[in-house]
């Protein structure tokens, strides 16, 4: 094999720039290389066997476990709007609550709440005022004379404030569906909530 010879010119240039055949230096082979090795385990790390979780992930787990130890702090305090709006940032807490909701809220809300028997639950109308709090006291005491059933003895507490935190999810993603049916959540004073609670939940 011949040696391989350097500074020689390739036979044509450019505004009088020649251009040359030379080696690359071993400094810029190496980076190439490494970097070509490095995307590789990358993949295959974070993307392939997701040995690793990704920066974004991680970030979500570590919003996931303050948002836990925010809500063991708050629960001394009892049910409030902070504590159920909290909740329905937690994933999991939404999952429990969206299985729940599908067993026994979809035969008059719907699929998506958008609601058949029951209101629609996606719009920004409520009955009694849509505030976490009145939803939750409307899951657990019902409202007879609308044919909202009272489902705090069923489901249990625990099981209520995760039904609620996955209907606060459904609020103003407006789904067509049933024509609304209430006042807005502004409109209904928050000292002052009517009768029977939320028909909404």
């Amino acid at each position: 094999m011949s040696e391989y010879k350097s500074d020689v010119v390739r036979g044509h240039a450019y505004d009088g720039i020649e251009e040359y055949d030379n080696r690359l230096p071993n400094w810029w082979l190496f980076i190439l290389y490494a970097s070509c090795v490095f995307a590789l385990g990358y993949w295959l790390v974070f993307h392939t066997f997701k040995v690793v979780d990704l920066p974004l992930a991680r970030y979500d787990k570590e919003m996931v476990a303050a948002a836990e130890a925010q809500l063991a702090k708050m629960s001394e305090g009892g049910i409030t709007d902070e504590s159920l709006a909290l909740m329905a940032t937690i994933p999991e807490t939404v999952e429990r609550g969206h299985e729940l909701f599908t067993t026994y809220c979809v035969v008059c809300h719907l699929d998506q709440g958008q609601g058949l028997v029951g209101p629609n639950l996606t719009d920004a109308y409520w009955l009694h005022g849509g505030r976490p709090t009145d939803i939750h006291r409307i899951v657990t005491d019902g409202v007879t004379e609308k044919g909202m059933a009272a489902w705090g003895a069923q489901l249990g507490p625990r099981r209520v404030q995760d039904l609620v935190a996955y209907v606060l999810t459904l609020k103003d993603t407006n789904v067509p569906g049933k024509a609304p049916e209430g006042e807005t959540e502004a409109a209904v004073a928050p000292d002052a909530p009517e009768e029977g609670a939320p028909d909404n939940g």
